[in-house]
């Protein structure tokens, strides 16, 4: 299979795997999360080793031992983002399985078990109107006060949601129409949904509008912007000031 649905397929089935580990009913939340993540990373991480061994491979729950910088093709992969809504058995949860060439978000699945969705950069579908009254998926917890802000000076409706993947995957399925996050993030929290949401015609960018860049020394990549294309402009002149 080619890279796309080679993404696709190992973030359905971890997704799978997760739902399985879930059902099973021993373990609840923070060590259910523990176990989830361990499980599903040690698939994709021998999945990918098997499929692509030639690739490099970026996992939030695996050391880093430095052997992809300057290689051109990483999997950058977060086995469960999301961990604490994955433990309360919320459906805003997901799985992401993206492929960097370049530095760039080329090919990405995000899974949403939860809901039985996997959204792929290799089947974009027309993002559905936007609504009279915008709106901005944000932290359930901690909204980003440039997102409350934006969202006061465009009156667009906040809507708290989970993990970053399914606030970006809102936005792809048009249950959004902007993802506006400056809390701090690492490159695979954001590089399946960047992938996905590209390839569905989406803007993708940091705050401050420059590209979004993979495989760096340094994996801390704090912020996104992920809009419809009409509303981007204008999101980044309010954020510039």
């Amino acid at each position: 299979m080619n890279d796309a649905e080679l993404a696709a397929h190992l973030a359905e089935t971890a997704g799978r795997i997760l739902l399985e580990v879930r059902a099973s009913g021993v373990l609840t939340g923070k060590a259910l999360g523990v176990a989830g993540d361990h499980t599903a990373n040690q698939f994709l991480v021998h999945a990918i080793r098997s499929a692509r061994p030639d690739d490099a491979l970026l996992s939030e729950e695996m050391q880093c031992d430095g052997t992809r910088i300057g290689q051109s093709r990483v999997w950058i992969i977060d086995p469960v983002d999301g961990t604490r809504e994955y433990g309360e058995a919320r459906a805003d949860w997901a799985v992401h399985v993206a492929l960097a060439i370049d530095g760039v978000a080329s090919v990405g699945a995000v899974a949403l078990p939860g809901l039985g969705v996997v959204l792929r950069s290799d089947r974009p579908a027309p993002v559905p109107p936007a609504p009279p009254v915008l709106r901005m998926v944000v932290s359930r917890s901690r909204p980003a006060p440039e997102a409350v802000m934006v969202a006061e000076r465009l009156g667009a409706e906040l809507v708290p949601m989970g993990s970053a993947g399914a606030k970006a995957m809102a936005v792809v399925r048009g249950q959004a129409d902007i993802y506006l996050h400056s809390g701090g993030q690492y490159e695979w929290d954001n590089a399946a949904p960047a992938a996905v949401a590209a390839a569905h015609g989406l803007h993708c960018s940091r705050i401050d509008g420059s590209p979004l860049v993979y495989n760096q020394a340094d994996v801390y990549l704090p912020d996104l912007l992920i809009a419809r294309p009409d509303h981007a402009a204008t999101v980044l002149a309010l954020l510039r000031g």
